[in-house]
């Protein structure tokens, strides 16, 4: 277990991207997943979608406005393990790497799906819940395309440049200028948790679905309790990466005995 344990590269995060996220808070690298990948996801994501459409397990998310017209599925990874390969994806880890270090924790995998007439979600940044004042970004969330983002159905849209802030959008103060963040379905897009954003209006008849995977320094709690909530197969046979990302193989904080278990 030793060597999967040392700090993973950010040798593989482009230079255009590093300087798009320090300069923007966000960056867009196109064409990550192949089409066999992107198809595989998104018939994983609209089985387990269904599913919950028609069992009723639908959740409503606060952040979705009044309409509740758009699918939030939380623990993805543990409605289907496939997911897992998002959360440790080479480039995705190397972001993470860049951005927070290493180690860091998963807080949350869920997907998005945006349905017509589901409202501009709320803005806020991703670390709100977090102490202020920032002095940098403490967590960084990793948005995987499953269909192509645009501006009519509902991309994020992001005030580039709010990151720098260092600090949650306040109540009351006037809405910065928003841009959606469009990209071809298949491609990551990095968001610094200092950045604000919300899920855009959806104005076309096709829904728009994302995975979105939050990580954090490993000081904070994850928002989701995977010691109570992950399916126990990833427990079983998740590498070690994954199993660090999860808390399973903690390395500062979380000890068993004072010992890394």
């Amino acid at each position: 277990m030793g060597a999967d344990l040392a700090m993973p590269s950010s040798s593989l995060v482009p230079e255009d991207s590093r300087a798009a996220l320090a300069r923007e808070g966000y960056c867009i690298v196109e064409g990550v997943l192949a089409p066999n990948e992107l198809a595989e996801f998104r018939m994983a994501l609209d089985r387990v979608a269904r599913f919950d459409r028609e069992s009723g397990w639908q959740h409503h998310y606060a952040y979705d406005g009044t309409t509740n017209a758009n699918q939030r599925i939380w623990n993805l990874i543990s409605r289907d393990p496939l997911f897992s390969r998002l959360v440790e994806h080479p480039l995705a880890v190397a972001f993470v790497t860049e951005m927070i270090g290493w180690p860091a924790l998963l807080s949350g995998s869920a997907a998005n799906v945006v349905n017509l007439h589901g409202a501009d979600e709320v803005l806020h940044c991703d670390q709100t819940y977090m102490p202020e004042p920032w002095a940098g970004p403490h967590g960084i969330n990793i948005a995987w395309c499953l269909d192509d983002f645009t501006a009519d159905n509902g991309a994020t849209r992001i005030a580039p440049g709010s990151h720098l802030l260092n600090r949650s959008p306040r109540e009351g103060e006037a809405l910065p200028a928003m841009i959606p963040v469009e990209a071809p379905a298949g491609s990551m897009v990095a968001i610094d948790g200092r950045c604000w954003h919300r899920t855009g209006t959806n104005r076309t008849a096709a829904p728009r679905a994302g995975v979105f995977n939050w990580y954090t320094l490993p000081i904070y709690l994850p928002q989701e309790n995977w010691f109570l909530s992950l399916n126990p197969v990833i427990r079983q046979f998740g590498s070690d990466t994954l199993l660090t990302l999860l808390g399973f193989r903690p390395q500062i904080v979380g000890r068993v005995n004072g010992l890394e278990p």
